[in-house]
Formats: structure tokens, sequence, C-alpha cells
């Protein structure tokens, strides 16, 4: 045989062989799927929520107008520590002065009064005994006169004068008993003159009082919305008075955070939490939860549902407060915070990463093996509902196929999650891309490539 004839067919071989491996490696490839993974591995967790809020001190109040009148008198401005008692502001009391005056005079003049009866009482007290005693002389006078006139040892004249005297003297007994009852009631009027004045007093002494505002407790002002001269009006129905300033009691820091419906269930009383503040960046205070509204409020507005009306459907958010215990000095009300609650902890767990978590119907994990027989990835559905019912779980990789397992968790960290039943530790999971998992198969072959994902492939 010829040397070209050897050549050709030694090339024919060769591109024979290489058509035969380029197929087989093709055929090899053609269902062979990209993913990212992770380890099952042993770890500490910690479950955590995150809420937004404000700095609030725990005791504060708004200082109202309780009278009206003009500030004559502003003893204190933002930012100012207070002591309790400390005056902070007066209104004028020109006529709140007088009027206290005026009903003192009337309380000493009716005291006066109350003394003068009780002296009246008394001479009329004296006077009813000297009564009682003239008559009582009389009548006797008078019995034994009727003696003497009956055996005729009197005239008729002495026996008429000592009747008349005796009769005269009961009169006087009889006046001076009216006297006294007059005088008692006299100074019953007094008394009551007294107390009567002395609620007057009490009321003027209460508006000449509601003029000068003092600090009920010792705090810093943080808000003086009002100035020297200005005049302030009390509220009334249906319209608010006037806000003189607020005194906030800063011993004890809060920071109130909004949490989320779907996370309430979780928050506890006494649970701990790291507070960061927006204007103290790279700084962590630390807290406990101390209060947890019952009443769900509406995002949006901020109403709590109690007060609404209507019912809505918009997202709800709780109230929670956080007593700092390391709360610096020169913390300010109304700062933006921001509160990780940790609501459960568990350590040395076998935990996974969150997005290796999917979702799959009973109908979807049937799967094909390499020879095209059908198997049951999970016992095959009873009827069309029970086929529609989602499993949650995650795949496996095993002999370099993705198999489905069947997980139960328990809490969710940050970036994963504890899983207390379906795999163990070092199981090798697929955490993505996210397109793979929303598609992938149980029994799809897989390459695995660890290495950082293109923008692309993180935006589908």
């Amino acid at each position: 045989m010829k040397t070209w004839k050897k050549v050709l067919i030694g090339i024919g071989v060769v591109l024979v062989l290489g058509i035969f491996v380029g197929i087989t490696v093709y055929q090899s490839h053609k269902n062979l799927v990209t993913v990212q993974t992770g380890k099952a591995q042993r770890q500490n967790l910690n479950s955590v929520v995150s809420a937004s809020g404000e700095i609030k001190p725990k005791t504060y109040v708004n200082i109202g107008a309780n009278a009206f009148g003009k500030i004559v008198k502003l003893n204190v401005k933002e930012g100012d520590r207070v002591k309790k008692g400390d005056v902070l502001a007066q209104l004028e009391n020109v006529q709140s002065t007088a009027d206290v005056n005026a009903n003192k005079a009337s309380l000493q003049a009716a005291e006066t009064d109350y003394i003068a009866a009780e002296a009246g009482l008394q001479t009329s007290k004296a006077d009813l005994n000297k009564s009682e005693s003239d008559a009582a002389h009389a009548r006797l006078d008078w019995q034994r006169a009727q003696g003497l006139y009956k055996d005729a040892l009197i005239a008729k004249q002495d026996y008429d004068t000592k009747k008349a005297a005796w009769e005269s003297a009961e009169a006087m007994l009889v006046q001076a008993q009216a006297r006294v009852e007059q005088a008692k009631a006299q100074k019953d009027s007094a008394q009551r003159h007294i107390s009567q004045n002395q609620a007057n007093l009490t009321r003027v002494s209460d508006v000449l009082q509601k003029t000068i505002y003092a600090a009920p407790y010792a705090g810093v002002i943080t808000n003086l919305p009002v100035r020297e001269g200005e005049t302030v009006v009390m509220g009334i129905q249906n319209a608010p008075g006037s806000t003189l300033m607020t005194l906030a009691d800063m011993s004890v820091i809060t920071a109130e955070v909004k949490v989320d419906e779907t996370d309430i269930v979780n928050v506890k009383i006494g649970q701990t939490a790291e507070v960061t503040i927006d204007a103290i960046p790279r700084k962590v205070f630390h807290g406990t939860v101390t209060e947890i509204g019952d009443n769900a409020m509406v995002r949006s507005t901020g109403v709590s549902t109690s007060q609404s009306t209507s019912t809505s459907e918009e997202a709800k958010d709780f109230k929670v407060v956080v007593t700092l215990t390391d709360a610096p000095e020169d913390l300010r009300p109304g700062l933006s915070t921001t509160a990780k609650i940790t609501t459960a902890t568990r350590s040395n767990v076998i935990s996974i990463p969150i997005q290796a978590l999917t979702v799959r119907n009973q109908a979807d994990l049937v799967a094909k093996d390499a020879k095209g027989d059908v198997h049951a990835a999970s016992p095959a559905p009873a009827d069309a509902a029970k086929a529609k019912e989602e499993i949650q779980g995650v795949f496996v990789i095993r002999n370099k196929k993705a198999e489905f397992v069947p997980v139960d968790t328990g809490i969710s960290g940050t970036t994963d999650i504890e899983v207390t039943k379906g795999i163990k530790e070092g199981d090798e999971v697929i955490t993505g891309s996210y397109k793979v998992l929303r598609t992938l198969k149980p029994g799809t072959s897989v390459k695995i490539d660890n290495s950082a994902p293109s923008k692309q492939e993180e935006s589908s």
C-alpha cells in the first residue's frame, strides 16, 4: 500500500475518533447545570429582629398653659438642666394677686365676725342664766304671796305685784333664750362665711399658682416653642392650649421602634437588643425590651387600628420600647435609631445558608434516571390536591446530581438558618443561582462553580 493511502487512512481514523469523542462529551454535558454550593455546618445562631425608630426619654411632659395671660418671665432656654421645683416661667398675675389679697381680707373679716358672734353668744348665755335666776326668784316670791294672800296676811295689791313680777321674769327668760338662739345662728353664719371665703381664697390662689410654672421633676428642657412677652391660652374642648415647653427626664433613655407585624410574635419582654444611632456612627449601645404595644399601627399613617373606623389591608407595625443600659449623657430625644433585638439563641446547631431553602410541589418531585425510568424523589401524591402540596427542602449534591431533601427548620440568623431534620453536618447543598434553584429538577446532573457570580447571573 502506498504511503499517501496510509496517511489518508490514519487521518480518517483520527477524525472518526475525534467526532466520537466530541459527541460523547457533548452528550455528557447536554443536561449539565452549573450551581453554587454551601456546606451544612455546626455553629451558634442568633435570631434577630431589626426595627427602626427614634430615641425618647422614658419620662417626659409637655407643660401646657393652665391660664390665659402674657409670659412676663421665662427662666430657661432649650437644653437647660433644671431641678425639681425650679420656676420655669411666670405669667402676668396682677389681677390674680389682687383677687388673692381681696379674699384674704374678706376671710379675715369673716374670722373677726365669727369672734364677735362667739362673744355675743357667750353674752346671751350669761343673760339667759341671769334671766333663769330672776325667773326662779320671782316664782318663789309669787308662790309665797299666794299662801299669804289665802291667809289674808297681805293685801291684794302686794299679791298682784308679786304675780306681775313673776310673769315679767318668765317673759325675760323666754327673751333671753331667743337671744341665745339668735347668737348661735349668727355664729353659724359667721362660720359659713369663713368657709365660703376660704373656698374663694383657695380658688383664686389656684388661679394665681397657675401663673407660675415649676419643674415637676429634674430634667432637661428639650423643647421651648414660646418666647417672653407672648400670650398663651389654655385648652378648651376640641382646641388644644399653648405648649410652653417640654421637660424630659434624661436619666432613663429608650429607643422606641416599630416592629413589623410578622416579627412581633417573636419579641418578648426582657430580650436583649443592640441599638445603633445614626448621629453616633460606629458605636453600638445595649438595651433590654421593656414594653411591647398591644395595638397595631398602620404603617403609612401611624394611627392605631383601635382608633380607625375602617379596616385596612396596609402593612402594620407594633411599638416596642428598648431601654438603654449604657446611653451617653449627651443623647438627645428624636435621634433616629435602629434596634436589633435578639429573639432566640441556639448553640452548636446544624445550619445552612438561607438561600438554599426552596419549595417544590409533590408533583415536581418526580425525576427520571439516566435510563429514562421514572422514580419518585418523595412519596407519590394520592390525588390532585396532594400533588399541589408544597414541601420545603434543599437540593443536596450526591453522586454529582441534585437530590431534593425535605427539611425541618428552626430559627433564622442573618445569613443562615437552623436545620433540625433532613440533612447532616457536611452535606453540600445548592445555594444558587436563584434562577437555577427556581427551575432545578431532582436528579439533574450538576457542575459546581463557587466563583463569584457575574452581575448578569445575580440579576437573573
